[in-house]
């Protein structure tokens, strides 16, 4: 499984996010506490908000503590807003193409999970896309597909309920296919303007989730803290969709739209 951080708020340098605290994202890219593997090394990449509406991106496939690029744009680029990942493949190659965030227009993207049995179900998931959002799929993750499945669904209108009835198109093709409707989701997403978050099993516990302040100057959600000194992060609980704007944080209630019948099929 994979580590992320995100951030909205005063523009800062990245740095301050992905390698500057005691248990930054680098950090964690070789030393993570919470995740399923210790060592997220599987490449990285960085998506952040300026001057214009769609998002800057960088990502390679060298491991974060190893790329001295990502230092030097740490030390120079300053944003409002980003996201940043560090990546342990659970399938699909080591490929820039495969690094997350992905990004569509103006909407950025990065998840922490898996779709099971993805392989069997993969072809359902895709004829749901339309052609413009299909030639726009560049890699062969599960997390880039669910994106998309998101965009197909509305996100530019309907944000909450695009990602329930994605995540509801994942359990239905399951469902078809006579496999185990097996879906961890905590990803984390962003317009320039909010910043989203879902975390979501549909068995089990999914990955961590944690919201907090940073240093006054804005908010944070991650998949771990930076530090277990300071007081302010909390644990997002499973079955949750949050909402950071400049102003307020706002938790709801998330399940995907037909997951019952799902289930029981």
């Amino acid at each position: 499984m994979c580590r992320w951080a995100a951030y909205l708020g005063k523009p800062l340098f990245l740095e301050e996010i992905v390698s500057a605290p005691c248990h930054s994202l680098v950090a964690q890219s070789h030393h993570a506490r919470e995740g399923k593997t210790a060592t997220n090394g599987d490449g990285f990449g960085v998506a952040w908000y300026g001057e214009r509406p769609e998002p800057g991106l960088y990502r390679d496939i060298l491991p974060a503590w190893s790329d001295p690029n990502l230092k030097s744009l740490g030390r120079q680029i300053r944003s409002p807003l980003f996201l940043a990942h560090v990546r342990a493949s659970t399938g699909g190659a080591t490929s820039r193409a495969n690094c997350h965030p992905f990004a569509q227009g103006r909407w950025a993207f990065m998840h922490n999970g898996q779709i099971g049995c993805f392989d069997a179900i993969r072809r359902r998931l895709e004829s749901g896309l339309s052609d413009a959002l299909y030639a726009a799929r560049q890699g062969t993750t599960d997390s880039e597909l669910f994106f998309l499945l998101m965009l197909e669904e509305g996100l530019d209108h309907d944000t909450h309920g695009a990602v329930a009835r994605a995540a509801a198109r994942v359990l239905d093709a399951a469902r078809a296919a006579s496999v185990a409707p097996t879906f961890k989701l905590t990803a984390a997403f962003a317009d320039g303007e909010r910043l989203h978050a879902v975390r979501w099993a549909s068995a089990g516990n999914p990955p961590s989730l944690y919201l907090g302040g940073f240093r006054e100057a804005g908010r944070c959600v991650v998949s771990e803290p930076f530090d277990r000194d300071e007081p302010n992060w909390q644990p997002v609980a499973p079955g949750s969709f949050v909402t950071v704007t400049r102003d307020a944080v706002s938790i709801s209630a998330f399940a995907p739209e037909g997951a019952r019948l799902a289930l029981a099929g």
